[in-house]
């Protein structure tokens, strides 16, 4: 029988370069050592474009209409990236993994909407969740981001958002300088506990549900005068939540009556307690932005260098911020402005369209039995109609 000959694309991980792969170039020829400490030059070009981009949004950019009661939310949190191979400062994780711990922050975009990165750092795996001199590294570079007038950077109508990690003297310290307004979880410890024995039971409140009506089986009050923070910068809040556990759940040494306590600390001083620790619990928002940068190449960082991996980091915040500013301005007021990463590449990029030419004019001509094709369509000749750039 003859012979088959079969034909095999090569991976993209053994294309060569004049005959060496790119991660086997010697010291001096590698890319990340090439460009060390380079990463950053792309900042004012994203910041540019960002400012451009949430122009054209108009009503519907973050930005618009901010003040003391509703905030330019800034959430941060970190994750972890498994590391298959012994990679450049990879090391053991608290979860007794491997790989690399980064922390990210995100824009919240609302209820209505996603998110978009302003800020990654890179970090070996071993790095501590609460490190607050990195947390005030990441609010730095996200607050450089952001397309405000410089004199507003400084103020409370930016909120920064972290879980417990962020509840440090270091880092609430730098925020309240800096006169910003944050929401942060804060670790309950046994002199707290018995401070909340002390609240009378009509003190509580009522906790809200997602949709903002009351919740069966959650309250909410505040002992901030209850606490010796004399310690702690001035104006911190202190607000605890007490709920009936999960089926399932394990109660903690600080937890009372069967009942889980948790709480938060802010320093805005209107509002109901309620929808304070609304707001606070919408944090939880930061967690589908990170499960969307990883649909987007942070699932695995493939490179052997740490700073080759800084710019592979810096190319999945570009690619999640294009996603984000696509759907902000074509995608406005549909169901799809809120899909993530996978459900936008099957119903929207994946549509096959080929480019033609005739007369002098160039034609996209898109599937049109595509389901999604019309959405397509309307979102492209929304983004034609947009103003260039100024």
């Amino acid at each position: 029988m003859p012979r088959r000959h079969r034909t095999t694309a090569r991976s993209p991980r053994t294309v060569r370069c004049g005959g060496l792969r790119p991660d086997r170039l010697p010291p001096d020829q590698q890319v990340g050592r090439r460009h060390r400490h380079r990463t950053g030059r792309d900042r004012p070009d994203r910041a540019t474009a960002r400012s451009h981009a949430w122009a054209a949004a108009g009503t519907s950019a973050p930005d618009h209409a901010i003040d003391e009661a509703h905030p330019l939310v800034l959430d941060i949190d970190a994750t972890l990236v498994t590391a298959h191979s012994e990679k450049e400062q990879a090391a053991p994780t608290f979860k007794r993994g491997f790989g690399f711990h980064p922390l990210c922050a995100f824009v919240d975009h609302g209820t209505g909407g996603t998110g978009e990165p302003v800020a990654m750092l890179l970090r070996p795996g071993n790095s501590g969740s609460n490190t607050a001199s990195d947390h005030i590294t990441v609010v730095q570079d996200a607050l450089a981001q952001l397309p405000l007038d410089p004199a507003y950077r400084v103020g409370k109508k930016v909120l920064v958002r972290i879980d417990g990690a962020g509840g440090t003297h270091h880092l609430i310290e730098y925020l309240t300088k800096r006169r910003l307004s944050y929401s942060i979880g804060f670790g309950l410890t046994d002199a707290h506990a018995d401070a909340i024995d002390l609240v009378p039971e009509q003190a509580w409140t009522p906790a809200y549900d997602a949709d903002g009506q009351v919740r069966d089986g959650a309250w909410i009050t505040e002992i901030t005068d209850l606490l010796d923070l004399s310690t702690w910068p001035k104006g911190m809040r202190v607000i605890v939540r007490k709920e009936r556990p999960h089926p399932g759940a394990q109660l903690r040494f600080t937890d009372r009556d069967g009942l889980r306590l948790t709480a938060f600390v802010t320093n805005t001083r209107r509002g109901q307690l309620p929808d304070l620790e609304l707001r606070h619990r919408r944090r939880a928002r930061c967690e589908d932005r990170i499960r969307a940068a990883k649909a987007t190449g942070l699932q695995n960082l493939p490179l052997h260098g740490f700073d080759q991996n800084r710019i592979w980091l810096a190319l999945v915040q570009l690619a999640c911020e294009l996603l984000a500013w696509m759907q902000m301005l074509a995608l406005t007021e549909v169901p799809a402005r809120r899909w993530e990463p996978k459900r936008l590449r099957l119903r929207l990029l994946s549509i096959a369209g080929k480019i033609a030419r005739h007369a002098r004019r160039v034609r996209l001509r898109l599937a049109a039995t595509a389901p999604d094709v019309d959405l397509l369509v309307a979102s492209l000749n929304r983004l034609a109609a947009l103003p260039a750039p100024a």
